[in-house]
């Protein structure tokens, strides 16, 4: 099942895409995409509805975060060994965990502010996990009944700041909007092994990132468990899983790094395409 959210930005409304590839209006079932919605019984309720019989939202309609307020978003750092090498960095002996803002979520399909004297935006396409029942100290054997479905996520980035003001992470991961979701909520059973999929970024119809998540140094298990004995996860909580190589930090020449009117693509195979448009603040 695909979820979705639909509307202008802060009215958004539920949806699910059907077969065809058509958006349904789930507003007589439920407020809203968010935590209380992926409650294993909530999400086979949902399963449950006859699509047809939904009415159907207008062509074109904005799509926005295919999730309402997570209450944490949760990046890994360096989890790929191709993008370590990149970065001239050595592989983390653990999960390098960071956490970006609520103001940086953003929809799949928005525009995206390059923050003012910014000289390094960076886009990093990644594999989002959605929690959908609370895990607090769970084992690897116990994560993935946690979890209750996938989405795209673009980690973009500011490297100046991240790298070069003050030497924390978090400044240039948490400027406004740097956190496109989506376009879908794709639930776990028809994911099926997150470990199985293609990761892959385009600028301006170039491609940039050509990944897959068999090589994430540390899959989506190990993430669940390891991260559920530092917090506990609570449904609708995001874990973003790390980006392959191809970022514009490993082109030495800096001539990748985003400007105002760069198109970015973003896509991951059974979770859709977002597509975000860079501008000036």
């Amino acid at each position: 099942m695909k979820l979705v959210r639909w509307g202008g930005k802060g009215s958004e409304k539920p949806g699910l895409v059907d077969a065809a590839g058509r958006v349904r209006d789930l507003s007589a079932h439920l407020g809203d995409v968010d935590g209380a919605t992926l409650a294993p019984a909530r999400l086979a309720a949902l399963a449950a509805l006859d699509p047809a019989a939904l009415p159907l939202v207008p062509e074109g309609v904005r799509l926005g975060p295919c999730l309402a307020a997570p209450g944490k978003i949760i990046c890994i750092g360096l989890n790929y060994k191709d993008h370590a090498a990149e970065a001239n960095m050595a592989l983390p002996p653990e999960p390098m965990m960071f956490l970006k803002p609520l103001s940086t979520l953003n929809g799949p399909f928005d525009t995206v502010a390059i923050p003012r004297g910014s000289t390094k935006t960076d886009y990093e396409c990644e594999l989002a996990v959605v929690i959908g029942t609370r895990a607090a100290y769970v084992s690897e054997a116990e994560a993935m009944a946690h979890v209750a479905g996938y989405c795209v996520m673009n980690d973009v980035s500011e490297r100046d700041f991240q790298l070069h003001r003050g030497g924390t992470t978090s400044k240039g991961k948490s400027c406004d909007g740097f956190a496109p979701l989506g376009p879908w909520l794709v639930t776990a059973e028809e994911v099926g092994d997150p470990g199985a999929l293609g990761v892959r970024t385009f600028v301006n119809g170039r491609q940039r990132q050509n990944g897959h998540t068999r090589e994430l140094i540390f899959g989506v298990a190990h993430l669940v468990s390891h991260l559920s004995h530092f917090m506990g996860l609570d449904p609708g909580d995001v874990i973003s899983t790390g980006t392959p190589a191809g970022v514009a930090l490993g082109i030495k020449d800096g001539s990748a790094y985003l400007r105002a009117g760069d198109v970015v693509e973003c896509e991951i195979d059974k979770l859709g395409r977002q597509r975000i448009t860079m501008v000036a603040d």
